[in-house]
């Protein structure tokens, strides 16, 4: 293989990867999760001036949540690459990040497929 093939492969495996993190991420934040209830109503009172609309609401939860599990989920992937000295995201480090993304996610998963 030639250099130019090998970096292609390995954009395409953190493309991947970082995609497959995001959905994941998304997924915590929707409204069956077992954490959207709670975070709705610490979150309300702090934006509670700012937005009237009970949907905005619900919409800005789901946003928070899933934020929040693409940035704890990213400490552990995020120590690796400090402790490896990395310059840049390998597929490792990506891929440990969307393990702790999954593993955040687990109790989301578990309730959807609960309900089902």
């Amino acid at each position: 293989m030639t250099e130019e093939s090998l970096e292609r492969q390995q954009t395409m495996q953190r493309d991947v990867l970082l995609v497959a993190t995001a959905a994941f991420s998304l997924l915590n934040g929707q409204s069956f999760s077992p954490m959207f209830d709670p975070v709705l109503f610490l979150l309300q009172p702090f934006i509670a001036q700012l937005v009237t609309s009970p949907i905005l609401l619900f919409y800005l939860t789901s946003l928070f949540l899933g934020l929040m599990t693409l940035i704890f989920a990213g400490i552990p992937a995020a120590l690796y690459e400090r402790l490896r000295d990395h310059q840049e995201s390998t597929p490792i480090s990506i891929g440990i990040w969307l393990v702790a993304t999954i593993l955040l996610t687990l109790p989301t998963i578990m309730a959807w497929f609960g309900d089902m």
